[in-house]
């Protein structure tokens, strides 16, 4: 122990130390304008400006008087104030409010046993003193520093306003908390379900698994309830299951009558890695009715995307092969009506599968490929079903090879499949009849010499530019397939058609060099298939939406409503000329109807904090193909996540055709060094729903949220 003053005076056991005092020990400091010590007992009295400093837990304390055990590691603070330093948290989640200013406190006084600290009549907060942002207000705390800290009949305040009482309020100080509590509570208001109030808790039985449960109260609908299950059973697995679901009143009519619209959904993800070289993965989304999604969902997005799909599947992948044991159902809404669906299931589907595999290289090089599976299907909808299991088996090898002159490359390939169907289809009727669908594929890749010319670069843009032009053509014929129309549909490997045709393709691009970096500043594809069979070998049929393999390979937007002998040009271009600016911009050009059937443009630009983007969707094609659409979305704003001071942002989607703002979302937030407030007004206005909600989020640096307005809702 080292002892510094100015004067010491030593009368038997005391030493009385005047003028700079200062006391060491490999576990603390003390420092005071004079200090009685005893040196039998290690009592200290410290007086005046009094400073004590644990070394190793590393919180410090300022005080009027301060009476300490040395030996004991016991003792009591005056007039007191402190601090302890957080831990650095790992893999903190993004868009949390993060802070590295200090746990910060002041009492009345407070005492030390051992390593814990009990402050009386004080406050808790991590803002800075002397006008704190936010402070937690009580008689009595219980503090050990790096560990937890304990309120009792605490009042949060905002700027000295009280928001809330708790009898009780705990905060881990742990760098990775997992403590059982009540969730801080929600608040917010909608037109269509009012006022909102909510609480919840979280229960972390141990390590493994936690389980957090929120319950909410609509004023004007009824009640919400909201559960995730998280766990890791093993060092490889882990799950995550939420619970949504909502007991409602229903929609009230201005004639008084109300419409249910209350149901619930479920999503669980989950991955493990099995014995053998086995992976699992399962993603199941459960919804109870299309009516309940576009009621109550949070989103624009969800509520407008009509698919519900699950999906579990066991794999081993080894050398080129893999095996995969696949189960999997997806549900399509068609419409809000009760029924009014498609659902295509397979329960459980096997599948075999090489990827490309030398099989010789002595006069030519061979590799051969293969796709194979074995499955039970089931097709259910308003129109028809099928039987509750479907057989079907699909056998597809495939063998190509690749062939060099100068710089001309030439793969050709030839491959058959043989698919086996438990049941047929003969117009709207399902047969049990069995149907043999078999088909012959060749086809040919032919890859051009590339064009290139290197030119000086514009200062703007970089040191050098390259200018390169990629021509490429294809050549595939599918034969055999007469039955097409007996075919029923459950996915993509059912859209097989006899086809003849050659695709062509023109790819322009411009590197740019800026240093000793090489980047892609420009590129333009245009793109387009020639059909020497205009019926697709009788699969097409006139005059309705037809959806055939060929069209899928090309563009995403249907075309086939008739007999043709040319795609659409499908133009894709790209420019990103700096690295906080792009446009990305697609068009479908059809030659048939001489005119642009789809475009999709997006911009987007980033400087420093200001951000714009900007999103244009139009389609013009046949009303049996799609309903045209004609749509701009636009986001512009200014700040980050985390960001010190005020951001705010505006996010809308536009109907040019109903003349409608469909959603829009306006959020501001204001960050300060230790709290945050955001506040959001989203409205809705599609199908049934026309809504407006007011949300609002309070979040803690390094403690949490409470509020109406998610992590994933909001635009920071």
């Amino acid at each position: 122990m080292l002892i510094r003053a100015v004067t010491q005076i030593k009368q038997g056991e005391w030493y009385h130390l005047r003028g700079s005092v200062e006391i060491e020990t490999s576990e603390l400091i003390l420092r005071a304008d004079e200090v009685d010590y005893n040196e039998k007992t290690g009592y200290a009295e410290a007086r005046g400006n009094a400073h004590f400093q644990q070394l190793v837990s590393g919180e410090e304390l300022w005080a009027d008087k301060v009476e300490y055990s040395l030996k004991e590691q016991t003792g009591k603070f005056y007039r007191v104030r402190g601090k302890s330093l957080p831990k650095p948290a790992k893999n903190e989640r993004p868009g949390t409010l993060v802070s590295t200013s200090p746990f910060l406190f002041e009492g009345d006084w407070a005492e030390r046993l051992k390593n814990r600290y009990i402050l009386y009549r004080g406050f808790i907060t991590t803002c800075r003193l002397p006008k704190p942002w936010w402070v937690f207000k009580g008689p009595k705390f219980d503090i050990i520093p790096g560990d937890r800290a304990i309120g009792r009949n605490s009042v949060f305040r905002v700027r000295n306003a009280p928001v809330f009482f708790l009898p009780v309020a705990y905060k881990s100080l742990e760098e990775a908390p997992r403590r059982s509590g009540f969730l801080l509570p929600s608040i917010g208001n909608s037109s269509r379900w009012g006022k909102i109030l909510g609480i919840g808790y979280y229960w972390a039985p141990d390590r493994s698994y936690d389980v957090a449960y929120r319950f909410q109260w609509f004023s004007q609908r009824g009640f919400a309830h909201h559960g995730e299950v998280r766990g890791k059973p093993t060092q490889n697995s882990d799950f995550n299951a939420i619970f949504y679901g909502v007991d409602d009143k229903g929609l009230k009519l201005e004639n008084g009558d109300r419409i249910p619209q209350g149901g619930w959904q479920m999503t669980f993800n989950g991955k493990a890695e099995l014995p053998k070289g086995f992976s699992g993965r399962a993603e199941i989304n459960y919804l109870s009715s299309f009516t309940f999604r576009q009621a109550f969902t949070q989103t624009f997005t969800e509520a407008a995307y009509s698919e519900v799909h699950s999906v579990g599947f066991v794999a081993k992948h080894w050398s080129t092969y893999t095996l995969n044991a696949v189960v999997e159902r997806a549900e399509n809404y068609q419409s809000t009506e009760e029924g009014d669906k498609i659902v295509i299931r397979k329960l459980p589907s096997f599948e075999f599968l090489s990827r490309d595999r030398k099989l010789t290289d002595r006069v030519i090089p061979l590799w051969w490929s293969l796709e194979s599976s074995a499955a039970l299907v089931r097709r259910n909808q308003k129109l028809y079903q099928t039987r509750q299991f479907v057989e079907r088996l699909d056998l597809a090898p495939r063998v190509m090879t690749a062939l060099r002159w100068k710089d001309f490359h030439l793969i050709p390939y030839f491959g058959a499949r043989g698919t086996q169907y438990g049941s047929s289809r003969v117009g709207v009727d399902v047969r049990g009849e069995g149907v043999l669908r078999a088909s012959a594929d060749v086809g040919a890749e032919l890859l051009f010499p590339s064009l290139a010319r290197v030119f000086a670069a514009p200062r703007w843009l970089g040191d050098k530019v390259k200018h390169v032009i990629e021509p490429r053509a294809g050549f595939r014929y599918v034969t055999g397939i007469d039955n097409f129309q007996n075919i029923i549909l459950f996915d993509e490997q059912d859209v097989l058609s006899n086809t003849k045709e050659i695709e062509y393709s023109l790819t322009q691009r411009l590197l740019v060099k800026r240093g000793t970096a090489v980047g892609e500043a420009w590129s333009w594809q245009l793109l387009q298939k020639r059909y020497f069979d205009p019926a697709f070998g009788g699969a097409l049929v006139e005059g309705q939406r037809n959806v055939l393999q060929t069209q899928l390979g090309i563009t995403a937007y249907a075309f086939l409503d008739g007999a043709r002998r040319y795609s659409p040009v499908v133009s894709s271009m790209m420019i990103t000329p700096v690295p906080n600016f792009g446009i990305e911009w697609r068009v479908d050009y059809d030659p048939a109807r001489r005119r642009v059937v789809n475009s999709a443009i997006l911009g987007n630009f980033r400087r420093d904090n200001l951000f714009l983007s900007i999103g244009h969707y139009q389609v013009r094609s046949s009303p049996v193909l799609s309903p045209n659409a004609n749509q701009m979305m636009s986001m512009v704003g200014w700040g980050r996540p985390n960001m010190r001071g005020l951001s705010a942002a505006f996010l809308s989607n536009y109907d040019f055709r109903f003349n409608r703002m469909q959603f829009a979302t306006w959020q501001a937030t204001y960050n300060s060094d230790c709290c945050g407030l955001s506040i959001q007004y989203r409205r809705f206005n599609f199908g049934t729903r026309q809504e407006n909600q007011f949300r609002v989020a309070f979040a803690i640096a390094n403690i949490g949220t409470f509020g109406t307005l998610r992590l994933q809702e909001r635009l920071f």
